[in-house]
């Protein structure tokens, strides 16, 4: 199946990222929100990072005004009804998942591929409310989406062969790299990613060392781009808290289990670098270890 026009759910951080990697492929694209506001600094960021690119010799002025003319903004859902592919990236809250899908199921015609960027919702979870498990798949793109290669294409015990196929020929349509994932919570990067976070974070509440420390000795032992604690401060810390709750649920076991230091810290507003402070304060010049009564 060829996909030509790209539906998205939501303009967050995520969405306003997977619609401009589309646009760029050359797909007509239409995203989706419950207010204006949210289009218009989904849409903003986007018009941003084009321009960057542009301004860097990455993209041409003619390229960026083709890709802008592929993307669409509306509050309405019956506009995703002439979508060939629609990838879900809204709030990690299943309820609210399943009602969208139900909605695009009742809506869109049969050949119509419907997918979710969920981090650690199972997708057999959405799946189930809808009539069409074949055409239902995960396609997890990383954050920044315009940076990061990787696309996991997550199959469900229902999900078709040709499905899967077609998601990831789609997905290096977009220059991206996919692997296949079985559909078990947080697939494989989280799988293995949340329980690093979350040991991270009880090695600090034991006394094991500091937070520069710890994030020292796993940039120059282990020769990873950034530490655990500024990982989590990237990610968030509330998102980390509402992933493992959600892993944790689903496996109970206890290296998914978040640390009660993460539960306070979400509990005080310290969510990382979208507040202004995690593990690291940012209000200064650069980032310093936040003392935690540790």
């Amino acid at each position: 199946m060829e996909i030509r026009r790209v539906g998205v759910l939501g303009c967050g951080l995520m969405g306003s990222g997977i619609a401009q990697v589309c646009i760029e492929a050359g797909y007509e694209t239409t995203v989706l929100e419950v207010e204006q506001r949210f289009l218009d600094k989904g849409f903003g960021a986007i018009e941003k990072n084009l321009s960057r690119a542009v301004e860097k010799g990455k993209m041409s002025a003619q390229a960026m005004d083709k890709a802008k003319s592929l993307l669409k903004g509306t509050l309405r859902i019956e506009e995703l009804q002439g979508c060939d592919l629609i990838i879900e990236a809204v709030v990690e809250d299943l309820k609210t998942k399943n009602e969208m899908f139900s909605a695009l199921d009742r809506l869109c015609p049969d050949h119509t591929i419907l997918a979710s960027n969920t981090s650690s919702l199972t997708v057999m979870a959405m799946a189930a409310s809808t009539k069409r498990q074949d055409r239902f798949c995960g396609l997890h793109f990383f954050n920044p989406v315009p940076v990061m290669k990787l696309v996991e294409v997550v199959k469900t015990i229902a999900t078709s062969q040709e499905t899967v196929e077609t998601c990831f020929a789609f997905s290096r349509s977009l220059g991206k790299v996919p692997i296949l994932a079985k559909d078990n919570s947080g697939f494989i990067v989280n799988l293995l990613l949340v329980p690093y976070m979350l040991d991270s974070i009880r090695a600090l509440e034991q006394g094991v060392a500091s937070i520069e420390d710890i994030d020292t000795g796993m940039k120059l032992g282990c020769n990873y781009p950034m530490g655990p604690f500024t990982l989590i401060d990237f990610v968030g810390l509330d998102t980390l808290f509402n992933i493992a709750n959600i892993m944790f649920d689903e496996y109970r076991e206890k290296r998914y289990a978040p640390p009660p230091l993460l539960r306070k810290m979400v509990l005080a507003g310290y969510f990382g670098r979208k507040s202004g402070r995690g593990f690291y304060d940012y209000s200064g010049e650069k980032p310093v270890p936040v003392d935690l009564g540790i």
